[in-house]
């Protein structure tokens, strides 16, 4: 079917806006990130134009999917996590059209996973897991088994792609396949979870222990974008001036729940503020004063372990 798609390949590629196209097929290796698909098109467009056109084309029983993203919108998928297979499409698709280097450029500058968008990437897993963990362990004291048991595999996922993320790697759809080269205990504890014959709730009550002491391990680099953020004003923050900045925005409904438990661990300190009326206090949040003096060096590996 690839031959046939040769013809909106060639139109795409003669529009002036089009930096590359890419083109995914179904195999055994990636069945799971064409969405059913024979063919996925991923054409990347300037930054100027529509966020995303979506067509579908079908021949002889085949489809095939065509994406054409703009520049802005596929770099929000990268970094925000938003459509996880754009990693495995940007990485292993064949590239069909290249104007100037353009898709060269963009792998080697995903190789090199720069330092802000990695911050920024690891501050978002680190939010979701918190947000997960949090549930799923209120969730098992209150005994609901299978509603903890759902939040808890997918804190696991979370904590999964935040290990990635600080070996330099984007997380991709077989994440596990990733981490199990990476950190043996996250991958035993996600096996055991699933696969144990203990009954659920002490698989779960062994859980929580065991990612308690992990989680805690990833405060300070989970936590480093947003306290960079935080110096950007001299002072406590409310939370309507944080969800206002486009420097927290991307944390949406997480944001509130990540700062309590920054609070919890002593990097953030509240700050009472009296309303109006004074019969009342708004909670402002500030650095703790003994935190993060300046940006947190990653360590990571350099490269891409394919």
């Amino acid at each position: 079917m690839k031959e046939l798609l040769h013809p909106i390949c060639h139109e795409w590629a003669n529009r002036c806006n089009t930096h590359g196209i890419l083109m995914i097929e179904k195999t055994a290796c990636h069945a799971a990130t064409t969405d059913t698909f024979d063919v996925v098109l991923l054409v990347i467009v300037d930054p100027q134009s529509e966020p995303m056109l979506l067509r579908q084309y079908s021949l002889n029983e085949k489809k095939a999917v065509l994406y054409a993203v703009s520049e802005r919108q596929l770099n929000e998928w990268l970094v925000l996590g938003s459509h996880r297979k754009a990693v495995d499409w940007v990485f292993n698709g064949k590239v069909v059209f290249d104007r100037n280097g353009y898709v060269q450029q963009l792998r080697q500058r995903l190789e090199q996973f720069p330092p802000k968008e990695r911050r920024l990437k690891m501050g978002l897993e680190f939010a979701k897991l918190i947000r997960r963990y949090t549930d799923g362990k209120a969730l098992f004291a209150a005994k609901h088994w299978l509603d903890s048991y759902n939040h808890m595999v997918q804190a696991l996922h979370h904590l999964a792609r935040l290990t990635v993320i600080e070996h330099g790697l984007y997380p991709e759809v077989t994440v596990w396949n990733q981490v199990k080269r990476m950190d043996g205990r996250i991958y035993k504890l996600y096996e055991e979870l699933v696969g144990s014959e203990e009954p659920l709730p002490k698989r779960l009550e062994l859980l929580l222990l065991a990612s308690e002491f992990l989680i805690h391990s990833y405060v300070e680099s989970g936590s480093s974008h947003l306290c960079e953020a935080l110096k950007e004003k001299n002072g406590a923050w409310s939370i309507e001036e944080m969800t206002g900045h486009p420097q927290f925005a991307p944390y949406s409904v997480d944001l509130v729940i990540m700062l309590e438990y920054l609070v919890e661990r002593k990097v953030l300190t509240v700050v009472e503020m009296p309303t109006k009326g004074n019969t009342m206090f708004e909670r402002y949040y500030t650095l703790q004063k003994k935190n993060f003096d300046g940006p947190l060096p990653l360590i990571l590996k350099s490269g891409r372990d394919r």
